[in-house]
């Protein structure tokens, strides 16, 4: 089954307020454009109909493809896409040509599944072949910190190189897949509604960004019977390197965990750590200073699994009531301000509550100079899901430092009684409700709908949300007593 939906990986922010870009039959990341209203339309279609229409998709796109690029580049064609800097890392290859093959397919109305096949295909033959011809010496600088942290000195490759060589053999994938397509490319996929609305608001930059991906296991090539999605969103400060690195490599570096069948909250956490080694290494050697919180969610099978650092946060709501899954990482957490201390640092008032007098969050990817007081440590839950969740809702601080939990419910609501049950734009006006209370920051707000948004109306389930709902919330995460399919499992 085909999932229906527009989404961006880790897009470049083009524009203030993002309209929606809707259609139904393109559901793969988009990495070239300007971040748009992510609208996946859950429809009633049956499956054999929607793997009908995706395989009268794929021999049209090959073909279509093959035609505009007849033959693989040659030393002097151009790229057609930007290569992902200047030097990469062997642990970055994978996430960074993965960004690129379906940033391309995307741009081409790729079917979903297809382009996710094609990208994994091309990058497993490319790492089997030798790279070595892309190896770049680095810079005595570079040298020079190897030595200083008694490390090896790290391989890095020519990305422009690289990037050539995988078109190529993306070229070949699909030049070999036009004659006979592999069952891979055929897969259905689970349906969803998610609405994204991202805008930069009164800021100079736009430093967020965020990740919706249906296709989790066609693209890392994963075969068993369990079902996954990826979402996730990313608020940068300092710039926007480090929000852009995590939008590319969290969700690679979670795929390759060997716990990610038996303990994926475990995966989650230890993708978050071992992407922030990974930009940090980028950091120093191009001299960047920049980080970012983030929180996302992996739905496999029923449970839904939470990773977040920083105050970015994500919420469930469960029959018309707010369930929170986690508690944000702030310098005025006393566990996290004792945990500061305890590492020599401080936590000082200067307009909001800081570490060392600078960050107002105390875990985040990045910040090379404030570490270890700002820890790259995730934490994360999990939750069994049993039918009866409505949705959830990732956003950044931008959104939820004005709106708060037990409100989101009634806006969520009164869009879906205005919108008579659609729910494609509701994300739009939750981000234009932070707007109007007075946000001055980035905003981003995703809502993965769990149930369809008209079932929701037509129940009356939906409420205004209340006090109670959220005291409860926040009573599991206190460890009080509550029935164990309620209470997010910790880790």
């Amino acid at each position: 089954m085909i999932v229906d939906s527009t989404k961006t990986f880790c897009p470049t922010i083009l524009s203030d307020i993002v309209k929606t870009d809707w259609r139904p039959s393109l559901s793969v990341p988009s990495y070239k454009h300007p971040p748009r209203d992510a609208l996946g339309m859950a429809s009633g279609a049956p499956q054999n109909n929607s793997q009908m229409a995706c395989g009268a998709e794929i021999p049209g796109f090959l073909d279509a493809l093959l035609q505009d690029f007849p033959a693989p580049l040659s030393p002097e064609s151009p790229l057609p896409w930007k290569a992902p800097g200047t030097t990469l890392s062997q642990e970055e290859v994978e996430a960074e040509l993965a960004e690129l093959a379906m940033g391309f397919l995307s741009s081409r109305n790729a079917p979903p599944s297809l382009a996710a096949a094609l990208t994994h295909e091309a990058i497993s033959h490319l790492l089997k072949t030798d790279l070595s011809e892309f190896r770049k010496l680095p810079r005595q600088e570079e040298e020079d910190d190897d030595e200083e942290e008694e490390k090896a000195p790290m391989t890095l490759l020519d990305a422009k190189g690289l990037a050539r060589r995988f078109f190529n053999q993306l070229w070949e994938v699909c030049d070999q897949w036009q004659k006979q397509v592999p069952l891979t490319a055929w897969t259905p996929q689970r349906q969803w509604l998610v609405s994204i609305h991202a805008i930069r608001n009164t800021r100079r930059k736009m430093e967020d960004r965020h990740v919706f991906l249906p296709t989790f296991n066609q693209l890392f090539g994963l075969s068993d019977l369990i079902d996954r999605a990826y979402f996730a969103v990313f608020d940068g400060h300092g710039g926007v390197d480090a929000a852009r690195y995590a939008a590319v490599h969290v969700h690679t570096n979670a795929a390759h965990q060997p716990e990610l069948p038996t303990d994926p909250a475990g995966a989650l956490k230890e993708a978050f750590r071992r992407t922030d080694e990974m930009f940090l290494w980028k950091a120093k050697r191009e001299r960047l200073q920049s980080g970012t919180t983030g929180v996302c969610a992996l739905i496999t099978g029923t449970t839904l699994h939470v990773a977040w650092l920083g105050d970015s946060q994500v919420i469930l709501v469960q029959q018309g009531q707010v369930v929170k899954l986690m508690e944000p990482h702030k310098p005025e957490r006393q566990d996290e301000k004792a945990r500061i201390e305890a590492l020599g640092g401080f936590v000082s008032f200067m307009d909001c509550w800081r570490v060392n007098g600078t960050l107002a969050v105390s875990r985040a990817i990045g910040d090379v100079f404030q570490k270890p007081y700002v820890s790259g440590e995730a934490d994360a839950a999990s939750w069994e899901l049993t039918g009866f969740e409505d949705y959830l809702l990732l956003a950044c601080d931008g959104f939820f430092d004005v709106v708060p939990h037990q409100e989101v419910t009634s806006l969520v609501h009164n869009h879906l009684v205005r919108q008579q049950g659609c729910g494609l734009h509701v994300a739009e006006d939750l981000v234009a409700a932070a707007r109007e209370r007075g946000s001055h920051d980035n905003i981003t707000v995703m809502v993965v709908f769990l149930r369809d948004p008209q079932e929701l109306l037509k129940s009356k389930i939906q409420g205004t949300g209340n006090s109670q709902a959220d005291v409860r919330s926040q009573n599991l995460l206190s460890g009080f007593s509550e029935p164990e399919t309620n209470t997010p499992q910790r880790s």
